[in-house]
């Protein structure tokens, strides 16, 4: 059997970080835990058309530090900030009444997002356009931004089958080297993962 490492868990406290930064005593662990994977969900669900990348959770005595990465912030702040007040009191509920504060950082190249480059592919393939088409199309729009390795996975659910474009240089071993991975398989949308007529299909 194959040894397979994943490589965000691989690079953590190299290059990556975590995404839910916080210390909780082994009482607290599973509420806090629970709680982060409730203020996740409800903020992809509620943000699913704003190409949200990543949610960053930060806990301190009595409060919680929510950000949000987006390509499309004028969506997340809404008007006047109207949408923001919205999801702070929902977070604040979700958080038995601590204080909540919500940021928003842009995302300047989605091109070159894993997540958002996997929302976009899938997107197309929901309508229909050839998945080969759509995933070079993905890679080439990458390596014109940043000519190093970008490659992207295609994998039907109902056949045993997969497609793989990959371009550039570079090798997912090395620690210095930035991967990004999408483990996904059978969540809801807005998470890559997308259903046609014929197949159910992760991206």
């Amino acid at each position: 059997m194959g040894q397979k490492v994943n490589p965000i868990g691989f690079r953590l406290g190299v290059n990556h970080d975590w995404r839910s930064r916080w210390y909780a005593s082994p009482q607290e662990l599973p509420e806090f835990l629970h709680s982060d994977l409730e203020i996740r969900n409800y903020v992809k669900k509620k943000l699913q058309y704003a190409a949200v990348s990543k949610i960053v959770i930060e806990r301190a005595w009595n409060s919680i530090r929510v950000t949000i990465f987006t390509a499309r912030p004028g969506i997340v702040i809404g008007r006047k900030g109207a949408e923001i007040e919205k999801m702070t009191e929902e977070i604040s509920k979700m958080a038995q009444g601590k204080q909540v504060k919500i940021d928003i950082q842009e995302i300047k190249t989605p091109e070159l997002d894993a997540q958002l480059v996997a929302e976009n592919v899938a997107l197309q393939i929901e309508r229909r356009i050839a998945y080969r088409r759509a995933m070079k199309k993905a890679v080439q729009t990458a390596m014109d931004l940043a000519p190093k390795e970008f490659g992207s996975v295609v994998q039907g659910g109902s056949m045993a089958r997969r497609f793989r474009v990959r371009n550039g240089i570079g090798k997912a071993k090395f620690l210095c080297t930035r991967c990004e991975q999408l483990s996904i398989t059978g969540l809801p949308k807005p998470i890559p993962f997308t259903k046609n007529r014929s197949e159910v299909l992760d991206v």
